[in-house]
């Protein structure tokens, strides 16, 4: 067979294959779209804060009237304070702003250094 056939062959051949793959990374984003994998990728873009709920609801339990939840609302709002202090809310756009600022630090001691 010509030179030149074979390899338009291959390229047609190279060209199925990559648009076959395509469709098939498609296809598996698509059953990808349920209720978990949109929590999980809304937590990365919100962070959740519960040390701010259990605070407000210690300080609910604290200004009710019935004596009985007042015990209960003072350790909550101890509890909250606590997670604030605790808990990382940090988000994807956190995450990412801290790497560049981290580099940025970096390149700066290795220009000194130098």
């Amino acid at each position: 067979m010509d030179e030149g056939v074979k390899q338009g062959i291959d390229k047609i051949k190279k060209v199925r294959d990559s648009l076959h793959r395509r469709a098939k990374i498609y296809s598996e984003l698509g059953k990808m779209d349920d209720r978990g994998t949109a929590r999980a990728l809304g937590a990365l873009q919100r962070a959740p804060a519960p040390g701010k709920k259990i605070t407000k609801i210690g300080f609910i339990f604290l200004l009710s009237p019935d004596p009985f939840t007042t015990p209960i609302g003072i350790p909550m709002i101890i509890a909250g304070k606590y997670l604030e202090r605790v808990y990382n809310g940090a988000t994807i756009k956190d995450v990412g702003q801290e790497t560049k600022n981290f580099f940025s630090d970096y390149s700066h001691l290795k220009d000194k250094m130098s």
